[in-house]
């Protein structure tokens, strides 16, 4: 029974291909350029405000070399909630509740901001390492702490992400359990635990957007440092 819980979270094959890569695609058939007669539809307009709104808070802080990155980081953050909240639907698979996805995505994105920052401003890259004002016996130690944290940044994005899609899906599953063994049994009890069981998938849905905004505003975060 305990394995048959984490099932859920296993790569699904088919005659022993893996559909993860089906997975990621699919979403992307969601978001699409519309044809000129629909340019006007609620749809569009409401995809086309909820972007701009996006970009603008997420590219303030921001200075103009930054704004390259709109594109990336807004593809992104479109990727990530549409895979987190389609795999809240019955016979889906969330890709982001891997963890080897997760750092696929945050390890490459976050060196890349290093590698800006250490080729375009190098002086003011290495400064985070050691803030102003240390004492001098302090130095080695702090650059020691400085660093530990600067190279856990990718590990924290990709757990995050993952532990909060696994722990909110088990936490579904087990109470959706729970509602089938009960319902025989006390259904008065079933029918109160039902809805506990919707407020946890109303509060899923909004955990599944939460977190990717989380995780691209993180990215620009480290960013803004480095350029």
């Amino acid at each position: 029974m305990n394995l048959s819980f984490f099932d859920q979270f296993l790569t699904p094959t088919l005659l022993g291909i893996p559909l993860i890569l089906l997975a990621l695609v699919f979403p992307l058939l969601l978001i699409f350029m519309p044809p000129k007669h629909w340019q006007g539809s609620r749809i569009y307009s409401t995809q086309l405000w909820f972007t701009h709104n996006f970009t603008k808070q997420l590219l303030m802080p921001l200075s103009p070399q930054g704004h390259k990155w709109a594109l990336l980081l807004v593809s992104l953050m479109l990727l990530l909630i549409s895979v987190n909240l389609l795999g809240l639907l019955p016979y889906t698979f969330t890709p982001t509740t891997q963890l080897s996805m997760n750092l696929g995505l945050a390890v490459p994105l976050w060196l890349a901001t290093v590698i800006i920052g250490l080729r375009n401003q190098p002086t003011i890259a290495l400064g985070h390492l050691l803030p102003e004002g240390t004492p001098t016996p302090l130095i080695p130690i702090l650059i020691a702490i400085e660093t530990v944290s600067l190279f856990i940044r990718p590990l924290a994005l990709g757990v995050r992400l993952t532990a909060n899609l696994t722990a909110g899906h088990l936490l579904i599953q087990l109470t959706s359990t729970a509602i089938l063994t009960l319902l025989p049994i006390m259904p008065t009890i079933a029918t109160l635990t039902a809805m506990v069981l919707l407020m946890l998938t109303l509060l899923e849905i909004a955990v599944a957007m939460i977190q990717a905004y989380v995780f691209v505003l993180l990215l620009s975060l480290y960013l803004q440092e480095n350029v």
